[in-house]
C-alpha cells in the first residue's frame, strides 16, 4: 500500500539498529541502509525532544551533499528522560546496574525524533512515551544486565526483552517508540510525502 506510493522514491534508511530495520520490513517499505560516523554530541542547553530533535537533523547533514531527487533519508534518534535529564546509552555493566536502578519505581519518558531529508525539503517529527518501572530487586536488575547485555540501549534497556515483561507496569504512548520507533509517525508522515502533503 505505501510502497505502491512510495515507488518512485528511495527510501534511505540511516541506521545500525536491528530493530529500527525489521519494523521498516515489517511495514513493507523497500529501503536500503546507508551509515556513516556521526558524533553525537548536542548544545548542553538543549531539553527533552530538542536533543532528538537537534540529533536526528545531524545525523542527515551527512548526507546532505549526495542526496539525489528520488531520495527520502530517514535518521532518528532516542534518548530516555528522567528527572530532567537525558540517561543516554550505558558505559559498561555497572553504569547499566546503575541506570536501571534509577528508573525503578519511577516514570521516565522515551523521547524519539525521526527527520526526512530530501534535496527540495526536510520534515522533522517527534513523540514521547511515558513508561513506568515497577520497584526492581537489585537481583533482578544484576540478572537483566549480565544476561541480556543491554549496552547498545538508550537508558540501558530494551522493553521487549526481560526486564520489560517483568518489569513495566504502565505505557502511555507508542510501545514501538520505546523498542525503536515510533512507526505510525514513519508511516504517516511518508504518506503524506508520498501524497505530495
Amino acid at each position: 500500500m505505501l510502497n505502491d506510493k512510495l515507488k518512485d522514491h528511495n527510501i534511505i534508511l540511516a541506521s545500525a539498529s536491528p530493530r529500527r530495520h525489521t519494523f521498516l520490513k515489517s511495514m513493507n517499505i523497500d529501503f536500503e541502509v546507508k551509515l556513516k560516523p556521526i558524533d553525537e554530541v548536542y548544545p548542553r542547553h538543549l531539553k527533552g525532544t530538542e536533543i532528538t530533535d537537534y540529533l536526528a537533523k545531524l545525523k542527515a547533514e551527512a548526507f546532505i551533499n549526495e542526496l539525489q531527487p528520488k531520495d527520502i533519508l530517514i535518521t532518528s534518534d532516542t534518548i530516555v528522560w528522567l528527572d530532567g535529564k537525558a540517561v543516554e546509552k550505558p558505559k559498561d555493566e555497572d553504569d547499566a546496574f546503575r541506570m536501571i536502578k534509577s528508573l525503578s519505581a519511577k516514570t521516565h519518558e522515551v523521547m524519539t525524533s525521526i527527520c526526512f531529508t530530501q534535496t527540495s525539503e526536510q520534515r522533522l517529527v517527534n513523540t514521547i512515551t511515558k513508561v513506568t518501572f515497577k520497584a526492581l530487586s537489585d537481583e533482578e536488575i544484576r540478572y537483566y544486565v549480565e544476561a541480556y547485555k543491554p549496552l547498545d540501549k538508550a537508558g540501558a534497556y530494551g522493553i521487549q526483552e526481560w526486564i520489560g515483561a517483568i518489569g513495566i507496569t504502565n505505557i502511555e504512548g507508542s510501545y514501538n517508540n520505546v523498542v525503536g520507533l515510533p512507526t505510525h509517525l514513519l508511516y504517516e508522515t511518508l504518506n503524506a510525502i508520498a501524497e505530495g502533503r
